[in-house]
């Protein structure tokens, strides 16, 4: 299905080819000559023509940045609201906590390592990871299960794209997520809030659906620490604790994995926790959301079944009691 698609990035936002390039041979210039903070690593990735698209302009926007044409129609959340209004329990439970506190999360070097029922497994680079990916921006509607709502324009590329890459045996049923677990630079860790590390899981097939979105960035730039940098998962029908954050380790495995949430409070947070307005969280109801950006006393939406992704997901789900596998 092709979804109609507005022009959510003016022309005149966009930095131009050329200057991108003057202004990339200065970042890597002051990069080695220690005048910018930064690494020798940071310098031959930006001048590495192949890692292009992994060094931002010194504006902080990705250069060559494709734009989805399957994208939401909806207006994008201002974007105070998708940086400044996070849950990121690492960094504290309060919604303000994560982006002031989010400043001590180290980004660079960064690994990921994959494991279980595949055939290529090992630690891998972040630069490993992007590489071969040409980024791309995709404005998706996402749900928090809290009942209140945003419109993002998220970088990043398919999921699937990077998983195939791994080549995961037919026993692969399930794909599972951990976030980096820190207690030195993470102060929420050292709460038992949850189970850390944090953990999320999705069924291969939902893990390869093109919706899937492995993400770098936001609003054209790199993704700040409280959003889940350097590298996070979008599952955009999915209530939005399942888009895990800072991602050090995928694994590929035959049964079903734990998931954070699920492990807190299994009665309030099924495994699948595919946004659902006819399925009540047990304390409030999801018939509706609130959009953040409209004030205290903005009008709720309703809210759309699979977040408005039903056309595109629901037969992954087909034969399946979405009530009792909520």
């Amino acid at each position: 299905m092709l979804i109609r698609r507005p022009d959510s990035i003016k022309p005149s936002q966009i930095t131009p080819e050329h200057l991108f390039a003057q202004r990339r041979e200065l970042l890597i210039a002051g990069l080695a000559a220690g005048l910018i903070p930064g690494t020798m690593a940071q310098a031959q990735r930006a001048a590495d023509p192949e890692s292009r698209q992994l060094a931002a302009a010194s504006d902080g926007r990705f250069a060559d940045l494709k734009r989805w044409p399957g994208s939401s129609t909806a207006e994008p959340t201002a974007l105070e609201y998708v940086t400044q209004y996070n849950n990121y329990y690492e960094f504290g439970t309060d919604k303000g906590e994560p982006a002031r506190n989010a400043h001590t999360l180290v980004t660079d070097p960064w690994s990921v390592t994959v494991e279980g029922e595949a055939e290529n497994t090992g630690s891998f680079t972040l630069e490993d990871i992007l590489r071969p990916h040409a980024l791309e921006e995709r404005i998706y509607r996402f749900r928090c299960v809290e009942a209140w709502s945003m419109v993002v324009p998220w970088v990043g590329f398919p999921l699937g794209d990077l998983l195939k890459r791994f080549a995961p045996t037919s026993r692969a049923k399930y794909v599972q997520f951990f976030t980096l677990n820190d207690p030195e630079t993470m102060p929420g860790v050292r709460s038992r809030v949850l189970d850390w590390p944090y953990r999320e899981g999705l069924t291969i097939a939902e893990a390869m659906h093109p919706l899937a979105l492995l993400t770098v960035g936001v609003y054209g730039q790199a993704l700040p620490n409280q959003n889940g940098a350097p590298l996070r998962l979008i599952v955009p029908w999915k209530y939005g604790y399942k888009s895990i954050k800072s991602i050090v380790r995928i694994r590929f495995m035959e049964n079903e994995p734990e998931t954070s949430w699920n492990m807190a409070n299994a009665r309030e947070y099924g495994f699948y926790s595919n946004v659902n307005p006819d399925v009540p969280h047990p304390r409030w109801s999801q018939a509706s959301e609130r959009p953040l950006g409209g004030g205290l006393f903005a009008s709720r939406i309703p809210t759309l079944l699979f977040n408005g992704y039903a056309e595109e997901v629901a037969s992954l789900y087909a034969g399946l009691d979405l009530v009792r596998n909520h």
